[in-house]
C-alpha cells in the first residue's frame, strides 16, 4: 500500500530532490490511468477562457498530447477548438468519458467553480489524474471528498493556483523558519477584487449581482445552459451570468475569496501549517439576494500548533486593505498580497505568492538570507505533468492532500459571509456547531445527473 501522504512527509521529499524526472509510468508502476509510454494523453474540460491558457502551457509541454476538449459554449471555445483540431470535440463531459476512456489518462478542469468536484470526482473514479481551476471546489463536502478519492486512487491532482509553482512561496517559509521576524502574531491578505468601478478601479465581475431580467431570454443557439448549470438549482438563462460574471452568485462562485485568496493568502497556509480554522467571522457591505457583497473582511482564528501561537489571519477584498505597520516605512503594499507581522519584524508579499520583502530596513541588513531548503519547481503545469507521468502524487506540490484542507479553510469564511455571522467550525464532524443553517453550504443538494458520489 503506498504511504498516506501528509503535509510534513511531502515537503520532507520535497526537500530531498531539486526537481521531477519524467520517467515512463510502466517503468515505476504508475497510477491507474497512465500509460505505457511518455506521453501524457490529456483531455481539457472548460477550456473557453483560463481553461484555454492553462491548456496551452499544458501543450507546451513535450511530454502530452491534448486528445479531447469540452465546453459548454461553441462559440467561446471555438479558438481551442481549432488549435487542437485533432482533439476529439464535445459538449457533455460524461459523454467524453464514455466514449474516450480508454483514450485518456488525465483531465485539465477550467470550469466554474460550481462543476469542478462533479467532473473532477467523475474522472477520478474512472482513474484519471485531475488538474482543476482554483478555487478547487465550491463546498467544503466537496473538497474533503475530491482529497479522499485522490488518496484512495492514488491520482496525481493539482489546483490551479499557479503561483504554488514560484520562487517567492518557497523564500518566504524558508525565511519563516529562518526567523526572519521571530513569532509570527498577525497575517493580513487582500485583493482588489471583484473591483471599485466609482472609485476608478476595473470591476472584473458585479458585486453583488444584477437583478435576473424580468421576461425570458433565449439562451444563444452555441451555449448549452443546461450544461452550464450542471449541479446547480434550475433558473432561466441570464446573459448577466455567462460568461465569467458567475463568479458573484452563491450557486455557481465563491466570490473574490475564492478567485484571488487562494492565490494571495496561500503562503500563510503552507509556511505556517494553519490548518483547519477554529472559526470564522466576516465584517462586509450587503450581500445580494443570490450573491456575494461589493467588499469583505474575512477573520479565521486558528488554534496553536507546535511552536505557533494562536493565529488570527484576515482578508480584504472589494478595495478594502489592511492598515500598514509601521515598520513598512511607508511601503507601497498593492493592490494584492500578504503580510505576516512578527516581533522583530514585517515580511510583505506581492500577490499570487509573490517575492518576500522584509521590513524594516534595519532588520533587512542583520538578517542573513537562509540557505535554500525545498525544492524549486519547473512549472505549475509541468510538474503536475512529470508527477503523472512517473506516478508519483507528492510531487505535484498543490496536489489535493494539500489543497483539499486549505480549500476546506478557504470555505469556512464563504460561510460566515453568506450567513453573516461568526461561525465556529468542528473540521472532524464536517460543521458549524453554532450555526446549523450552515448544513445546505457545507453539504448542497445536487441536481440528477451531476452528483457526486459514485
Amino acid at each position: 500500500m503506498p504511504r498516506p501522504l501528509t503535509r510534513r512527509t511531502v515537503l520532507k521529499s520535497a526537500a530531498a530532490s531539486f526537481g521531477v524526472a519524467i520517467v515512463p509510468a510502466h517503468v515505476l508502476g504508475g497510477a491507474a490511468g497512465t500509460p505505457p509510454s511518455e506521453k501524457l494523453n490529456i483531455a481539457g474540460i472548460g477550456v473557453g477562457g483560463r481553461g484555454g491558457g492553462v491548456l496551452k502551457d499544458m501543450a507546451g509541454h513535450k511530454a502530452t498530447n491534448i486528445v479531447a476538449l469540452c465546453d459548454i459554449d461553441a462559440k467561446k471555445a471555438a479558438g481551442q477548438f481549432k488549435t487542437y483540431a485533432k482533439a476529439q470535440p464535445f459538449k457533455d463531459y460524461r459523454l467524453m468519458l464514455d466514449k474516450m476512456s480508454k483514450d485518456i489518462d488525465a483531465i485539465m478542469c477550467g470550469t466554474p467553480d460550481h462543476l469542478h468536484a462533479p467532473i473532477s470526482l467523475h474522472y477520478m473514479r474512472a482513474g484519471k489524474h485531475v488538474y482543476v481551476e482554483k478555487p478547487m471546489a465550491h463546498s467544503v463536502e466537496e473538497a474533503r471528498l475530491m482529497a479522499q478519492v485522490a488518496k484512495e486512487k492514488n491520482l496525481v491532482t493539482q489546483m490551479g493556483n499557479n503561483g504554488h509553482a514560484g520562487e517567492g512561496l518557497r523564500q518566504t517559509k524558508e525565511w519563516l523558519d529562518a526567523g526572519a521576524i521571530g513569532t509570527v502574531k498577525e497575517i493580513h491578505g487582500w485583493s482588489d477584487r471583484p473591483g471599485v468601478p466609482d472609485k476608478g478601479k476595473k470591476q472584473w465581475w458585479p458585486q453583488p449581482a444584477v437583478a435576473a431580467p424580468k421576461e425570458k431570454v433565449t439562451p444563444p443557439a452555441e451555449l448549452d445552459w443546461d450544461l452550464f448549470l450542471g449541479p446547480a438549482p434550475e433558473r432561466p438563462y441570464d446573459p448577466a451570468i455567462h460568461p465569467f460574471k458567475w463568479r458573484g452568485y452563491f450557486d455557481f462562485g465563491t466570490g473574490a475569496l475564492g478567485d484571488m485568496a487562494v492565490h494571495n493568502i496561500d503562503p500563510a497556509f503552507f509556511s505556517l501549517d494553519l490548518g483547519a480554522p477554529l472559526a470564522a467571522s466576516v465584517e462586509s457591505s450587503p450581500i445580494g439576494h443570490d450573491s456575494f457583497p461589493a467588499w469583505q473582511i474575512c477573520t479565521w482564528e486558528f488554534a496553536a500548533k507546535g511552536d505557533r501561537p494562536v493565529l488570527k489571519l484576515t482578508w480584504y477584498d472589494g478595495g478594502k486593505k489592511p492598515q500598514a505597520p509601521a515598520q513598512l516605512e511607508g511601503y507601497d503594499i498593492g493592490e494584492n498580497g500578504i503580510l505576516f507581522v512578527g516581533d522583530k519584524g514585517v515580511i510583505a508579499c506581492g500577490g499570487w505568492s509573490g517575492n518576500p520583502r522584509l521590513f524594516p530596513g534595519e532588520r533587512r541588513k542583520e538578517f542573513k538570507t537562509p540557505e535554500k531548503t525545498l525544492a524549486r519547481s519547473n512549472g505549475h503545469q509541468a510538474e503536475w505533468i512529470d508527477a503523472c507521468l512517473a506516478g508519483k502524487p507528492e510531487k505535484a506540490m498543490a496536489g489535493f492532500w494539500y489543497s483539499g484542507p486549505f480549500t476546506e479553510a478557504l470555505l469556512v469564511g464563504v460561510i460566515a459571509c453568506r450567513l453573516q455571522k461568526r461561525v465556529e467550525w468542528d473540521s472532524t464532524a464536517m460543521r458549524c456547531p453554532n450555526a446549523p443553517e450552515a448544513d445546505p453550504i457545507i453539504r448542497k443538494v445536487y441536481r440528477k445527473g451531476f452528483g457526486i458520489t459514485g
